[in-house]
């Protein structure tokens, strides 16, 4: 089976262990943006420009590692936006969420059927969520994007946690496959607009 072509946001000063340990597992070819690939000096709009046309626009799932300063970095959410656009150019991409140790979060969301469920979690009891504070409390460090898209039914996105992947390069290789699979089918809610600066 030919590897997934997959982007990792992630905070790079804090959590770029992770990234490598991803990359390292050798089992998708990685298009992320590392640092120093980008010219910080460049103006926001350029930047936004390169990681979309340069690195997103051939990528076709979007891996976000969520640390306890993902959700304040703007870079982040004009990643995350970008992965869900879907334009004449540049396709949307299916998005799989991974909370990491530090963030203490132990909930997961299973988003692509009951052979995800079973595979991943055989042992988990399920509950409905609908409700944003909900969601908040479960994951208090996730962008606010992806919340708006947790609660939406037509944007099939899943989120596991560090633990549940690290022994197990398996279980990676098939949350990667099954979002790649439902990427096209999912309908992303846009309207927040991009974050202006970090905080």
């Amino acid at each position: 089976m030919a590897k997934h072509k997959v982007f990792v946001t992630y905070h790079h000063d804090n959590d770029q262990a992770y990234k490598e340990a991803l990359i390292n597992s050798d089992i998708f070819v990685d298009y992320s943006v590392d640092t120093g690939d980008i010219d910080d000096n460049l103006d926001d709009e350029a930047i936004r420009q390169k990681i979309r046309d340069e690195y997103l626009k051939d990528s076709n799932v979007t891996i976000v590692l969520v640390g306890l300063q993902t959700k304040y970095r703007k870079h982040i959410d004009w990643e995350i936006y970008s992965s869900m656009y879907n334009g004449k150019v540049n396709k949307q991409s299916g998005i799989l969420v991974i909370n990491l140790p530090s963030t203490g979060c132990t909930n997961a969301r299973a988003a692509h059927g009951e052979d995800e469920k079973k595979i991943i979690y055989p042992t988990a009891t399920w509950t409905s969520i609908t409700s944003r504070s909900e969601y908040e409390k479960r994951y208090p460090y996730m962008p606010a994007r992806i919340i708006d898209n947790l609660l939406n039914k037509e944007a099939k996105i899943s989120v596991t946690n560090w633990d549940n992947i690290k022994d197990d390069i398996s279980k990676l290789q098939f949350l990667i496959d099954v979002t790649f699979d439902d990427r096209l089918n999912c309908k992303y809610d846009l309207r927040k607009q991009m974050r202006r600066k970090n905080s």
